[in-house]
């Protein structure tokens, strides 16, 4: 584990030490590609001055919102087709083609509908946010094992009970899987969806500071979005491993 992270932090180091050396050297225009230290001294000057709290709220707010909605739909509605065979297959070929469908070649049809305010950046999110978890869910539900569904239907539980018991404490590993791949997506989406008509936003700074040609405030934003997603993948990992530690027990077991 330890020589995993190690390795991985001499590659990011690399990398870090790459960005930093071409541009000094001339090897790279500055203008194109400042240095990393200059992108994190203009990241530090946004902090400084509070413009990026404000656009971290907004933000948040915009994806953390499409996140939770997608939750709430996608788990009970993925459990309900897991369980339901024969609705998932009639369904299973309509959800094959919105999930294929470019999230971001719909965006103009979201702003058809529903404009440039602040409905149609959290519905275009929470479209791309919805069918990993859904079809995790999904997948989770109808993989859960045969044998085990079969004892305890053999001792005589009730049909409640073995789905409570049995089949989602086995479909949560794939459950947490999604929220995952959800919570990256959202991310990504949020940036998207921020970039044309808004006016706050980690999106919209992004793309502002480029719009001036303010490259190092540019890549600042870059480097904040790279690690607020590193960070909410790593605390949704935390949680998995707390979560299903039972499965851990029972494979030693």
């Amino acid at each position: 584990m330890l020589k995993g992270a190690a390795e991985k932090s001499v590659i990011m180091l690399l990398i870090i030490s790459a960005w930093e050396a071409l541009p000094r050297l001339g090897l790279v225009d500055p203008f194109l590609l400042p240095p990393f230290s200059e992108a994190v001294k203009s990241l530090l000057r946004l902090f400084q001055s509070g413009e990026m709290f404000r656009h971290i709220t907004i933000s948040l707010g915009r994806s953390g919102l499409a996140f939770l909605a997608a939750v709430v739909f996608s788990i009970p509605v993925g459990t309900f087709m897991g369980w339901n065979k024969r609705i998932e297959q009639i369904i299973d070929p309509l959800l094959q083609v919105c999930r294929n469908t470019s999230t971001l070649a719909l965006y103009p049809v979201f702003i058809l509908f529903f404009g440039l305010g602040e409905t149609s950046k959290i519905a275009i999110i929470l479209w791309g946010t919805v069918w990993p978890i859904l079809l995790n869910t999904i997948a989770g539900v109808k993989e859960a094992d045969p044998l085990l569904i079969k004892s305890a239907r053999s001792m005589g539980i009730t049909r409640t009970g073995l789905f409570l018991r049995v089949v989602l404490p086995m479909a949560l590993p794939s459950i947490l899987t999604g929220l995952r791949l959800s919570a990256a997506t959202s991310i990504l989406m949020l940036v998207a969806a921020e970039m044309l008509g808004a006016d706050r936003g980690l999106g919209f700074m992004i793309f502002y500071y480029q719009e001036r040609y303010a490259i190092p405030e540019m890549f600042g934003g870059i480097i904040f979005i790279s690690v607020l997603g590193v960070l909410i993948n790593y605390l949704l990992v935390h949680l998995e491993g707390r979560l299903t530690r039972w499965k851990e027990r029972t494979v030693k077991g």
